[in-house]
C-alpha cells in the first residue's frame, strides 16, 4: 500500500475548550515519511512538533503534546479523523495552543478531508502487524488493552461508569469504512458535576451546551439551575433533562458515550507514528491510558 496525503490544504476557525481562545487551524498535504507534525505560528520562533506519544504532556481531559513552554492541546479529535481517513502525512499549523472543539467530535475535521480529498503518494506504507496476542493494563486508571492479531485495524471499547446514568456500554468499529457515520460525529461528554471543579482548574472555558453532552446523575435542584444558567449563557427553560443527559439536543446513539471513547481512542494511539494491523479490545479507556498504552506500543515495535 502506498502513503496517503491530503489533496490540498483546508482550514477551520473555532474556540478553544479548556481556553476558550478563538484559533485557526490550516491542514496541509505533506511529503511521504513526514508523518502528521504540529506547527505553533503564533510563536515568535515557530515550534513544529511530531505526533508522537513520547511527546505527550498532559492528559487532563484531552491529550496534549510539547514540552513546558510550547504545547498543543486537545489534538485527539482532529488525529481521530486523520487515521480515519487513513492519511499517513500532514502538516498541521495552529495559531495558538489548542484545537478547536467544533461540535465536540471528529466529523467537522472529517468533513473538511472529505471535502479536499486524499492522494496516494510515490512511496510504500509502512505499517505494523501484530503477529502475536498483547495485553497491557493501565493500574493508574484500570484500563486494560487487550490486542490480537488481524489483518486490518478493529476496535471493541467497553466503558463502566458504576452508579451512573452512562453505566456500562460498549462499542465496535470494525473497519474504516464504518468510521465516518458510526464514530465521527459522537461528541464529548462530561458529568454534570465534573463541571464546576473543571471550571475551577481553568478548563472547559469554551465548552457548551453545542459541543459536550452533559449527563446528570440526580434531579436538578433550582440553585443548580441558576448556576448553569450562567456557566452555559442559557435560560432556565432551555434547559432540560431527558433520559439523564442535560442538553438542547439528544444523543445520536444511545451508547453515544462509548463510541466517542472508541473516537479518542482511534485518534490517541495513531500517536504510536504509523498505522497498526490488529484487533484491539480495550476497556474504560481514556487519555492517561491510551498515552501509556501509545508509549509502550512504541517501545514493544521498536524492539521487533
Amino acid at each position: 500500500m502506498k502513503q496517503v496525503t491530503l489533496r490540498k490544504e483546508f482550514r477551520l476557525t473555532g474556540m478553544g475548550l479548556h481556553t476558550g481562545r478563538t484559533v485557526t487551524v490550516t491542514v496541509s498535504p505533506a511529503p511521504p515519511d513526514t508523518g502528521i507534525r504540529f506547527r505553533r505560528t503564533d510563536r515568535f520562533n515557530i515550534v513544529t512538533l511530531d505526533a508522537l506519544a513520547t511527546n505527550v504532556t498532559e492528559t487532563a481531559r484531552g491529550t496534549t503534546i510539547g514540552t513546558y513552554r510550547h504545547k498543543i492541546a486537545t489534538i485527539e479529535h482532529l488525529m481521530s479523523a486523520l487515521h480515519g481517513s487513513q492519511v499517513d502525512n500532514a502538516l498541521i499549523q495552529i495559531d495558538g495552543g489548542e484545537v478547536p472543539i467544533l461540535d465536540g467530535s471528529a466529523r467537522p475535521w472529517l468533513n473538511q478531508i472529505q471535502r479536499v480529498g486524499t492522494r496516494e503518494q510515490d512511496a510504500e506504507r509502512r505499517v505494523f502487524a501484530f503477529t502475536e496476542s498483547l495485553h497491557f493494563e493501565c493500574k493508574e486508571t484500570g484500563s486494560t488493552y487487550d490486542v490480537q492479531p488481524a489483518d486490518h485495524f478493529s476496535v471493541h471499547c467497553i466503558i463502566d461508569f458504576p452508579k451512573s446514568v452512562i453505566g456500562r456500554q460498549e462499542a465496535q468499529l470494525t473497519d474504516f469504512s464504518e468510521f465516518s457515520n458510526e464514530i465521527a460525529p459522537c461528541r464529548t461528554f462530561v458529568f454534570l458535576h465534573e463541571i464546576e471543579p473543571l471550571l475551577h482548574l481553568n478548563l472547559i472555558k469554551g465548552g457548551s451546551l453545542d459541543n459536550a453532552l452533559v449527563y446528570v446523575n440526580n434531579e436538578l435542584a433550582p440553585r443548580q439551575l441558576r448556576r448553569l444558567e450562567r456557566t452555559f449563557h442559557k435560560d432556565a427553560s432551555q434547559i432540560r433533562v431527558h433520559d439523564g443527559v442535560l442538553n438542547t439536543t439528544d444523543p445520536y446513539y444511545p451508547n453515544e458515550p462509548a463510541r466517542h471513547k472508541l473516537l479518542d481512542f482511534v485518534g490517541d494511539v495513531r500517536l504510536v507514528g504509523l498505522p497498526l494491523l490488529g484487533h484491539f479490545t480495550i476497556y474504560k479507556p481514556g487519555h492517561k491510558a491510551n498515552a501509556h498504552f501509545s508509549k509502550y506500543l512504541i517501545e514493544y515495535i521498536n524492539n521487533k
